[in-house]
């Protein structure tokens, strides 16, 4: 049974659902809680009554809060916590020899640097995995049809990850681009919080698609800029997850985006989400990237400015609008 135990850190709603996929797959699943007390409610509710109400885990799946005793005897192991955990947390699996599969968007605010640059200050790159693509944590609990992302530094080891998810609800396509795959995940939710923007200040679908077009080409801008491939961005770890964070009713960063626009400070905001909204931080860092790369990413920087609090939201917008016009 060794062989079959998989660990995922984090119990929060996506944690939870990947550990769900996990345990219908067959696998014995540890799923590591903040706390003592955050593992025994749920081991005794056999629910994750917090994120996921309703959804009974299965007798497969066991919740800890002892990360050292999770990790013991498992043959990979899920990084499903906020970014800004993982320094904190990755050096705990260092010594091991099992796959870490990051399933966190965001790059650091300080370093710029992307998931799988912070997990390999850690771990060494035949270990790393990213598992990325249009996914509500929600929808995959519940077993509906969801397709994703597993990129690797090679295809045969993307496909030994995306191996562990057998789940024929759950299909995943195997990448070698790590960059364009860790960068489409994090970039979306930039332009999510501009698309929740333009919903919170009352404007219609044609500011939400333009908002989604022009993003997608930063992206791509960025994306290219950092060695990253431009068909990875147009793919399910790009334009499928932008998309859905951008549209999706469930999308923390695109009520993150409306929450400011209708008046709320950052702050008050995340609180109201009750979850991180990782683009937040991924905001500061293209800001600080398009910079020192020289490129133009006009709709991410100014929604880094608009949450600094250096441009007011409504100036944003005019000077967003009245850029020159140009050559598409």
């Amino acid at each position: 049974m060794g062989e079959r135990v998989v660990t995922v850190l984090g119990a929060g709603s996506w944690g939870t659902a990947l550990a769900l996929v996990l345990a219908r797959s067959g696998r014995t699943v540890r799923l590591v809680a903040r706390s003592d007390e955050q593992a025994e409610y749920m081991h005794a509710a056999r629910e994750n009554s917090r994120y996921l109400p309703g959804i009974r885990l299965p007798d497969n799946l066991i919740v800890t809060a002892n990360t050292v005793e999770a990790l013991q005897g498992t043959v990979a192991c899920v990084y499903a916590l906020p970014c800004a955990a993982a320094d904190e947390i990755l050096p705990v699996l260092r010594e091991g020899d099992y796959t870490v599969i990051a399933a966190c968007k965001g790059l650091h605010p300080t370093t710029l640097e992307r998931t799988d640059q912070v997990l390999a200050r850690y771990i060494d790159l035949s270990r790393i995995a990213l598992l990325s693509g249009p996914s509500f944590a929600l929808e995959v609990a519940q077993g509906q049809p969801t397709a994703i992302t597993m990129a690797a530094s090679s295809i045969a080891r993307a496909e030994a990850a995306a191996a562990l998810f057998d789940d024929t609800s759950f299909r995943i396509y195997s990448s070698d681009d790590l960059i364009g795959v860790a960068m489409g995940g994090a970039l979306k939710n930039v332009i999510a919080i501009a698309a929740g923007m333009a919903d919170g200040l009352g404007f219609g679908h044609n500011s939400v698609a333009a908002a989604v077009t022009r993003g997608l080409a930063e992206m791509a801008r960025l994306t290219s800029a950092c060695g990253g491939r431009y068909e990875t961005v147009m793919g399910l770890s790009g334009l499928g997850d932008l998309v859905l964070t951008c549209t999706g009713e469930l999308s923390r960063n695109r009520r993150f985006g409306a929450a400011i626009a209708q008046g709320s400070g950052v702050e008050e905001a995340v609180e109201g989400i009750g979850q991180v909204v990782e683009g937040v931080r991924t905001a500061a860092a293209a800001d600080r990237l398009a910079v020192k790369l020289d490129i133009e990413l006009p709709l991410m920087q100014m929604v880094h400015r608009v949450l600094c609090g250096s441009v007011p939201l409504q100036e944003a917008v005019h000077g967003l609008m009245s850029r020159p016009e140009r050559v598409e």
